[in-house]
Formats: structure tokens, sequence, C-alpha cells
């Protein structure tokens, strides 16, 4: 059966070519384009499809204001369209925030030819989408509970010389923000890994900067690592961990995509096994493919404590599912839980520490 997808753009041309670019995959195709929120409406009624293509900003509705009414009252997979601008970006971490799986950017270039070059990218997006598992949007007073950050570390043993390492994908910048929430001030340095183009990880490191106790950035390369900090990878180039004699360092490269992706999952958790061994924990959550998969095997041979997010908390259960396959994970727990096990593991080393 193929997937039905609804367009939702207020540009005809962009709507033409979506459909163009829909309608010559084999497993998809457009079921109806709607110039505005008010005609989508009506569609999705007439249409049900499995999956809405929404451009970030539309006219006479506001295109955040229809996605979080969506995600209220008929919640359904959601990719939304963005420009690539400072404000585009901003509002693309908002229409994450409100239950979108994913996001493409306009090209720059030529918009036919560009959108036509994005055919993979684009239909790849719909087909993880359709597979995603969506929940109702709750309401703010009930999105807070569970939120409420763990108690501050307390021991110079805990945070001196560990680290907590994540890797994440499709549903990711919201488990992130789930996680980070929850840490105390002075938990151990934190690296991340998300994938997500350039011009977009700024604006996310941002928003959870200030959301979090912790201080959130985008890596910019020779930071050293401290506790109470967490360094994101620019969209732009992979995140890796070093060591400059008792310190540990960031460091950013454009190598070679891996597992398709730069920023790689593989790429920072392989360079965690090398330099950090036992003293880092690695965290695995939602995402679709095997990006991470083996560098948490390798993280997990080399010392480190790793645990992945289980099935029923995750957007797409692709990346925790391949890392629990391989071996390479010690536990598997729902995401509102992974903090507190993290931060527990940390303590029972201390004490360990302690006594010894």
């Amino acid at each position: 059966m193929k997937i039905k997808v609804l367009i939702v753009d207020d540009s005809a041309l962009i709507r033409g070519v979506m459909t163009e670019i829909i309608n010559s995959q084999s497993d998809m195709e457009v079921v109806g384009a709607a110039p505005d929120p008010l005609v989508a409406r009506d569609l999705i009624k007439q249409t049900n499809p499995d999956v809405l293509t929404l451009d970030v900003e539309m006219p006479k509705m506001d295109g955040l204001d229809f996605l979080d009414r969506l995600m209220r009252l008929r919640p359904m997979p959601v990719v939304m369209v963005s420009s690539l601008t400072e404000r585009g970006s901003d509002i693309t971490m908002r229409a994450l925030e409100l239950g979108a799986v994913d996001f493409v950017t306009k090209p720059k270039m030529s918009i036919q030819s560009g959108m036509l070059e994005y055919t993979e990218l684009i239909t790849d997006k719909i087909r993880i989408a359709a597979r995603a598992k969506i929940k109702a949007r709750a309401l703010p007073n009930a999105q807070a509970a569970g939120t409420t950050a763990l108690a501050s570390v307390r021991n110079p043993f805990i945070s001196s010389e560990k680290l907590i390492i994540i890797g994440a994908s499709t549903g990711g910048t919201e488990a992130i923000k789930d996680f980070l929430v929850q840490l105390p001030s002075d938990c151990p340095g934190i690296l991340i890994t998300q994938h997500m183009p350039a011009g977009f990880t700024r604006s996310f490191a941002d928003r959870l900067d200030k959301l979090c106790k912790i201080s959130v950035k985008e890596s910019e390369g020779n930071e050293r690592v401290l506790p109470g900090h967490a360094y994101l990878a620019p969209g732009h180039s992979h995140l890796t961990l070093v060591r400059s004699g008792a310190n540990y360092m960031t460091k950013i490269d454009q190598g070679e995509p891996v597992n398709r992706h730069r920023p790689s999952v593989d790429v920072l958790f392989r360079s965690a096994a090398v330099n950090a061994g036992k003293n880092a924990v690695g965290v695995i959550l939602t995402g679709m493919g095997k990006d991470g998969a083996a560098g948490m095997l390798e993280m997990k041979n080399a010392g480190a404590y790793n645990l992945a997010q289980d099935e029923a908390s995750c957007v797409v259960f692709g990346m925790p599912k391949e890392a629990i396959a391989m071996g390479g994970t010690h536990e598997v727990a729902p995401l509102h839980e992974l903090p507190g096990r993290v931060m527990a593991f940390f303590a029972s080393q201390g004490n360990r520490a302690m006594r010894v």
C-alpha cells in the first residue's frame, strides 16, 4: 500500500515540484496539495493522509498554530519544509517541539532544480515519518511533569573525569531536551551528536541552553570539556573527543560522511571509546538507521557503560534497536528514566572510588 502524502505550501511551484518528486516513487503518492492550512484542514478530512508536509511560514493561519492544533486534535506524522534562515531555524525548532517528526530545508539554488536534487532526502524523510509513532501533544502542564532536575551531584569523584556521550536522530531533538532538562548543573561533561543540517544546530543548542540547568552550546572545537556543560555537534561537522594532557577537549572536522551522516554518531562514539574508555557513559536515543551501533559496541568493549532508549518511548526505534542487537548496551529503559539511571551509575562508581 502506498504512503499517502498531503502537501501544504503557499508556493504553487513548491507544491508542483514536491508532487513530482513524491509521485515518482513507487511506494508513495500525493493525495492532495493545499496552499494554506485552512484548505489543508478540509483535505485531511477528505484524504486521510499518512504523512503531511508543511511549510514553516504559511498565510491565513500561522504554520505553528496549525501544527499545534493538528497534534492536539488529529495527531499525524508531519515533515516541515523550512527555509534556511535564522528565523526559519528558530521556527523549525519550535515545530519539532510541537510534534513534527522531521524537516527538510528548501534549497537556496533554483527551487525546481534544487528540490529535484533533494528527491532522496525528501522521500527518505517521508518514509521514516510514515513509520514514526505519533502521540497526541500533551498540555503544557502535563509536559512539565517528570522534568524536575535530578539532585546535585555533590561528589567530586563523579564529575571530574566522567563523561556522558549522546547520539540521536529522528525524534532526537525532543528526546535530548527531555534528557538534559533533568540533569543537575554539576553533572559530568556531555558531548552530543544529533543528525541535523548546518544552520539549525546553533538554534537547537541555544534553545536547550535556555531550558536546562547545565550550559549547552554548539561546539566550535578546541573547547575543554567541563562538568555541567554540553557540546553539540555542528550540523556541518563531525564532533569527536580528544585528550590534551589531563583534559578532555572537543574537536570538529569535515571528514567524509559516515553512514551517510555528518555529523555521525559512530564518529563521536568511537572517539569516546579511544579517549575516555571506562570514564564514559554512552546513551543512544530515538533515530532511524544504524549510525552509532558499531561505535557503541566499541565504547562497551573499551569499558564504557551504555544505555539505550526503549522502543515504547522512541519516535523511531532504529538506532537503539541496532545498538541492542549488536550487543553494545547494558541497559534499555524509557526515556524519562534514562537521566536517573545515568546519574545513579555515576554515583555507584563515585561511592566505590571513595571506599577505595
